[in-house]
């Protein structure tokens, strides 16, 4: 992967990020609360990876 692809996939993540955390807002329920909160914890970690991956390939 290039790195602009891998800019690319974390753009993807982070507008993933974003639809995510607008269901968190929505959300009355406490356990979809929770398990929206790991969603959001993971894809952060994969936003990390793909760019720490993209500043090493650039390198």
């Amino acid at each position: 992967m290039t790195p602009e692809d891998r800019l690319k996939s974390a753009e993807d993540l982070l507008d993933r990020l974003e639809q995510t955390r607008a269901r968190l807002e929505q959300t009355q329920d406490p356990q979809e609360a929770i398990e929206i909160l790991s969603e959001l914890a993971e894809i952060a970690k994969e936003v990390e990876s793909q760019l720490q991956q993209a500043k090493r390939e650039a390198e």
